[in-house]
């Protein structure tokens, strides 16, 4: 029996990962594609004349064992990969991408979802029931419905080779990051703090080296690169680090960054834009390029002068350490932690014992439970890896959610951080409560130390799980984190705000040997440099974004690196800082379609977190419960089921300005 294929009957209907093996995912997938396409293939041929229940709704209740073998297989692959799923994956893009093609270019479909929109007028629709007929009108209109012959051909050609090139992106990047390391002597620690020296052998033994080494794990390499005073190894690591899709060979990634742009140029040109860029910020709060890039352009001034500034200071202190020459992009962070410490008086590894991981965790439930009134009682279920935690989220008693932590390192997880649902929230056609997980990259240790910055990645992955769970709509195509890419963010970002609530650390930063509060001064001194380095923290993260959007606009380049370089120059990019993301390596732009043209998204959402963080403070502080009602109210529960200004206008009484988040990142004039 083909578990994958049967309504499951465990806790809260959690995906039985114990009785799934890697053989049942291929037969699984081949059915349910084949019964979901009869399902559509029903709705599109009905007799019956076009109504919302027996086209929209119908539509709304396809796909049900699709939906549980797409959403069990990828939270698999993406966090505990294996060669046996790589090959999977490399096998179900093409066909993912042939089926839902095929499904959004039916004009037997598409002309009951036209004739349901063009009534719509007459049909009293619920709001929300207007929102979904709309986004799915769109949906087809955008994905070229419109398109025959020899066009309709080549558009179906053209989403086929781009999910093939996406999933080959991906596991090129991961395979440059699991291959790589770098062994250390003994001598090759001094200096180091204890977190990173355990974090070195813990990643020794994971690799099986027969001693500590230096692998390409954010968690690791980052503060081998902040606390190291052999510059020679940290170059190592760093051009290690940057060279990541870009070393030859067939893990190369340019030539895939390279054909994915002029593919999505040329599926633009199809559907009647002048860019890609144009074509797929058209949904989004931003609507255009000029909007991007004017919001960027306001903040990369400030960024780059600040950024300036720092390093004429920190090189000052890389010549008086004996070291000649220039400030490289391998030094920075070393020198930054010392004037940190110097002038913030805060040691990253004084500061990391009171950054315990579970006591963070504790922190950002609770920060929930005070909010929203939710409560976390840990389950006991088989999940996909021993590492992996789960929760039951209730309020008032009754069940809200299932909450997954995915939280350490390993070779078979992709790098960064993300929140993803294997089932989201709904009420038709059936109730339907959300599993939702959060998988990190933190470094393992007993117990497990964050960073500050860490910790920030903590709340910002669980304000994404939050706008999950919380969600309260009908339609499962609108709930949770179904919005506007750069409206996605402000949950997550807005949630890294109660971090910064002194009683929030005065109660959860303690420290791992005695079980003391975090002393006043020092957690002062935290508060204090929230923004120390500010300059360059975002002009990494801007010249990554300002390079995507020119990638996406006017003609694809044919050498990307020279184009990378030429928008680099063009902005005057401080030498010693690189892209927060250099293209051999921007999974969020080419490892799918999700953020490309769209990497601002998290600067368009912290103009809105900043603002609405201010909206707490004004009212009477963090937990203001009017407040935290607001917004649970208009952003968290509502999924995509207005026109996100309209949201966000509903929870302040206005849109912001950037003045908040200059003000937040320490750039205001």
């Amino acid at each position: 029996m083909n578990m994958l294929l049967q309504d499951w009957t465990t806790p809260f209907g959690i995906a039985p990962f114990d009785q799934i093996s890697d053989e049942d995912f291929a037969p699984a997938l081949e059915e349910a594609l084949a019964a979901h396409k009869a399902e559509m293939e029903a709705i599109a041929n009905n007799p019956e004349p076009a109504t919302f229940a027996n086209t929209v709704e119908a539509s709304a209740k396809t796909g049900h064992f699709l939906n549980q073998v797409l959403g069990t297989f990828y939270t698999v692959a993406g966090a505990d990969s294996t060669p046996a799923r790589e090959a999977l994956q490399r096998d179900f893009s093409p066909l993912l991408s042939a089926h839902f093609s095929e499904i959004s270019s039916n004009k037997d479909l598409y002309a009951r979802f036209k004739t349901v929109w063009d009534a719509r007028e007459t049909l009293d629709l619920t709001p929300e029931q207007e929102r979904v007929l709309m986004l799915e009108h769109r949906g087809f209109v955008r994905a070229g419905v419109a398109l025959t012959g020899a066009d309709e051909a080549r558009m179906k050609e053209i989403k086929g080779r781009l999910a093939v090139l996406g999933t080959q992106f991906t596991q090129n990047l991961l395979s440059d990051e699991r291959s790589w390391v770098m062994k250390l002597e003994e001598a090759d620690l001094e200096g180091l703090p204890d977190f990173v020296v355990d974090a070195a052998r813990a990643a020794g033994e994971e690799k099986k080296t027969g001693g500590p080494v230096v692998t390409l794990s954010r968690s690791l390499i980052t503060p081998f690169l902040q606390f190291s005073p052999r510059r020679d190894l940290r170059e190592r690591a760093f051009k290690a680090w940057e060279a990541r899709g870009a070393n030859g060979g067939e893990t190369d990634n340019r030539a895939i960054a390279a054909e994915t742009l002029a593919l999505r140029k040329e599926r633009a040109a199809l559907l009647g834009y002048d860019s890609f860029a144009d074509y797929k910020l058209e949904t989004e709060m931003a609507k255009t390029p000029e909007a991007v890039r004017d919001l960027l352009m306001q903040v990369w001034e400030p960024a780059k002068a600040q950024a300036n500034a720092d390093a004429e200071i920190l090189t000052l202190m890389m010549h008086a350490d004996g070291v000649n020459g220039d400030l490289a992009p391998w030094d920075w962070r070393y020198y930054a932690q010392i004037r940190r410490a110097a002038e913030h008086d805060l040691d990253e590894a004084t500061l990391k014992p009171y950054f315990q991981l579970d006591r963070m965790i504790e922190a950002s439930f609770s920060c929930a439970t005070r909010l929203f009134g939710l409560e976390f009682k840990p389950l006991d279920v088989p999940l996909y890896h021993a590492d992996c935690r789960a929760w039951e989220v209730t309020r008032n008693g009754e069940h809200v959610a299932v909450f997954i932590g995915d939280y350490f390192a390993r070779g078979s997880k992709r790098s960064g951080a993300w929140c993803s649902a294997m089932r989201s929230q709904a009420k038709f056609p059936k109730v339907q409560t959300p599993v939702v997980i959060n998988v990190c990259n933190f470094a393992k240790g007993d117990p497990a130390l964050l960073s500050y910055d860490d910790a920030r990645t903590l709340f910002h992955e669980f304000g994404h799980a939050l706008h999950q769970m919380l969600s309260n709509v009908t339609y499962e195509s609108i709930s949770g984190t179904s919005v506007a890419r750069d409206f996605v963010e402000l949950p997550s970002q807005l949630y890294e705000h109660w971090l910064e609530v002194p009683e929030v650390l005065e109660e959860f930063a303690t420290h791992a040997k005695t079980g003391e509060a975090m002393p006043r001064e020092m957690l002062d001194k935290v508060l204090g440099a929230a923004t120390f380095d500010m300059g360059f923290a975002t002009v990494e993260y801007v010249a990554s974004a300002l390079v995507d959007l020119s990638f996406h606009e006017g003609e694809a380049p044919a050498d990307v690196m020279a184009k990378q370089g030429e928008v680099l120059a063009g902005i005057g990019m401080p030498s010693a800082i690189t892209m927060r993301h250099a293209t051999p390596q921007f999974a969020h732009v080419f490892s799918g379609d999700g953020y490309s043209s769209g990497y601002y998204s998290y600067m368009w959402s912290e103009v809105m977190d900043a603002d609405a963080f201010e909206a707490f403070e004004e009212a009477g502080g963090a937990f203001d419960p009017e407040r935290a009602k607001a917004l649970e109210d208009h952003i968290l529960s509502t999924g995509g089921s207005r026109d996100a200004a309209e949201l966000y206008v509903a929870f302040r009484g206005r849109l912001p300005g950037v003045e908040a988040l200059l003000k937040g990142r320490g750039l205001a004039a």
